[in-house]
């Protein structure tokens, strides 16, 4: 587990409250982040892990609360914004534009973000380099998954946002993504919500447990910060 912490936070969240409709999902959450930092979110099914996500990137207008950088107030502002502010949201659905290949769908994220090097992205994912003339509809979900991250990063943002980025992959994937976080972590900041305990012990420097919208714990220390201790979450 990576032990060094960073006083510059990169990412606030206060007070923050989000509903879809009448149905309240998040209650005043806060949340920090550090920069280099990788903190993960667990709990339930439903729990508002998502939503937390979707609210800090702008997919979903949180009824109140701050989201903020050292120099921006998020909340807002539209989703290519924040992403132009440097967060970056990774969904969990895996959806890649299926009819485009590796390579245009890697051109559509330079041009959204005016870099195109595209050798730190087959750094981390030399398989990407194979596979560029092929159609992503064609990519398997592990494949899938290193485009969208591998789009993400274009643009060096400072703040990543990915959820569920292991869900139904194989577990040779699962321990390349773990280096590649840890790998990520000395250009950004992290927040990942996951399900995979092993995984999000081994990366997290703190871990924020979430039930029925609310942030219940926050998990700090070596000792805190283990499967069995954060199983109670789930």
């Amino acid at each position: 587990m990576i032990k060094t912490m960073h006083k510059l936070t990169t990412l606030e969240v206060s007070g923050l409250n989000a509903a879809y409709g009448e149905s309240k999902v998040l209650f005043d959450i806060n949340l920090k982040l550090h920069a280099n930092e990788i903190i993960s979110c667990v709990g339930r099914n439903g729990s508002g892990k998502t939503t937390l996500l979707k609210s800090i990137s702008g997919f979903l207008h949180p009824s109140s609360g701050e989201v903020k950088t050292p120099d921006h107030q998020l909340i807002g502002l539209r989703p290519y914004q924040i992403a132009q502010y440097g967060v970056k949201y990774v969904p969990q659905d895996k959806k890649v534009f299926s009819d485009l290949t590796v390579r245009e769908n890697l051109e559509l994220g330079s041009y959204a973000s005016g870099d195109y090097n595209w050798d730190p992205v087959f750094d981390y994912f030399p398989k990407l380099k194979i596979l560029i003339d092929r159609k992503a509809g064609f990519l398997s979900g592990g494949e899938r998954q290193m485009l969208m991250i591998g789009r993400a990063i274009l643009g060096a943002p400072e703040v990543l946002l990915i959820d569920e980025p292991t869900e139904g992959l194989a577990p040779s994937i699962v321990t390349h993504l773990r280096h590649v976080f840890t790998d990520l972590s000395q250009r950004a900041s992290l927040v990942i919500v996951e399900q995979n305990l092993p995984l999000v012990c081994a990366i997290s420097n703190r871990v924020y447990a979430i039930r029925e919208g609310h942030v219940v714990a926050e998990l700090k220390t070596p000792d805190e910060i283990n499967p069995s201790n954060c199983e109670q979450y789930l």
